[in-house]
C-alpha cells in the first residue's frame, strides 16, 4: 500500500454501530459492508465484538464476499481497574482479531462503567496500574502478530492533553491519532504529529464542529447527545484542517491506515435513499480530492 486511497478504510461506527450501551439503532452488518464496497472501500475495522460474527473464519468469509479485508478493531479495557476477567476478555478479543486477519488493535483506557459520558481522573497509583495493564496488553497483541495502539478517547482515562503527554513519556505504546477525540480533549492533532510522528501507527479521521466540541469538553452534555447534535461532519465540512493534518502525516512518513470514522448514532432505520452512506461518501470524495492535489504538487 502506498497511496492514500489504498490506505483508506471504513468503520461500522460511521453507520451508527457502536459498542457503547444505549447508543442507538444498529444497522445489519451485511448492509453496512455492502455500502462500504459500493463506496469503493477495500477494508474496514471490526466494529463491536461479534458484530461481524463470533467465529474468525466467519468474519473472514463475510468480508471476503464483499471484497473487504480487516484492518483491526477497537478494544476498550478498564486499564486502571482491570480484573482477571477483563484481561481474559481482552485476550479473547485480540485472538479473534488476529485469527480474522487484522493488523492493528486499537486499545482505549475505558471508564469503569464502559460509558463515554464522564471524565476519568487518575491518581499516581491509577497510572501505575494503567501502565502495567497497557504493557501486558501490548505484549499479548504482539504475541498474536498485531500492532497495539492506544487511542486517546473522550470519556476514557487517556483523554486530555496532559494525559496524552504523560502517556508518551511513561510508555512506548504506539498511538492511534483520532482527529476528533484529540481536539475535544484539548490537543491539536497537528501538535501531536509534530511532537511524536514516529509514535503514530494508526489514524481515525473525523471532522468536528468546534462549537459542539466545546460543550462536550466543558461537561455540559453527554458524548452521545453531542454526536446526535452534529458533533462530527463529513471531512471538509467542519472546523478542523484535515488537509493540513494528512499532509503533515504524509510528510513525516506515515504509511498506515486512514480510517474514516465519523461517529454516528441512529434513532431508527433510515428512510429510502437515506442513511449514513451519504456522509461517508462526502468524506471519501474529500480525501480523494486531497490525494489528487498532493500527487499534482
Amino acid at each position: 500500500m502506498t497511496t492514500i486511497a489504498e490506505r483508506t478504510g471504513g468503520a461500522p461506527i460511521s453507520w451508527g454501530v457502536c459498542e457503547a450501551p444505549g447508543w442507538g439503532h444498529e444497522l445489519p452488518a451485511d448492509l453496512v459492508l455492502r455500502e462500504m464496497r459500493e463506496l469503493g472501500l477495500r477494508a474496514t475495522e471490526l466494529g463491536p465484538t461479534g458484530y461481524l460474527g463470533t467465529d474468525p473464519a466467519d468474519v473472514r468469509a463475510r468480508l471476503e464476499r464483499r471484497g473487504l479485508r480487516l484492518i483491526g478493531g477497537f478494544l476498550p479495557v478498564p486499564m486502571h481497574v482491570s480484573t482477571a476477567a477483563d484481561i481474559a476478555e481482552a485476550t479473547e478479543a485480540i485472538q479473534t482479531l488476529a485469527a480474522a486477519g487484522a493488523e492493528v488493535v486499537v486499545l482505549a483506557a475505558r471508564s469503569a462503567d464502559g460509558s463515554y459520558d464522564h471524565k476519568v481522573p487518575l491518581g499516581d497509583d491509577d497510572w501505575t496500574a494503567l501502565l502495567a495493564t497497557l504493557g501486558r496488553l501490548q505484549r499479548i497483541a504482539a504475541e498474536h502478530g498485531l500492532t497495539p495502539t492506544l487511542h486517546p478517547h473522550v470519556g476514557t482515562a487517556i483523554e486530555d492533553r496532559a494525559a496524552v503527554l504523560r502517556l508518551l513519556d511513561s510508555s512506548d505504546v504506539l498511538l492511534c491519532l483520532d482527529t476528533g477525540h484529540l481536539l475535544i480533549g484539548g490537543m491539536d492533532p497537528l501538535e501531536l504529529v509534530g511532537l511524536a510522528a514516529n509514535r503514530i501507527a494508526h489514524v481515525h479521521l473525523k471532522d468536528v464542529r468546534t462549537s459542539v466540541a466545546a460543550v462536550v469538553a466543558a461537561g455540559d452534555t453527554s458524548y452521545i447527545e453531542a454526536v446526535r447534535a452534529g458533533l462530527y461532519t463529513p471531512l471538509g465540512g467542519g472546523d478542523l484542517d484535515i488537509a493540513a493534518i494528512v499532509r503533515a502525516l504524509e510528510t513525516a512518513g506515515y504509511r498506515g491506515w486512514y480510517v474514516l470514522e465519523q461517529d454516528a448514532a441512529l434513532h431508527g432505520p433510515p428512510g429510502p435513499g437515506g442513511g449514513p452512506i451519504h456522509d461517508v461518501r462526502r468524506s471519501i470524495d474529500f480525501l480523494s480530492t486531497l490525494a489528487r492535489a498532493e500527487v499534482a504538487r
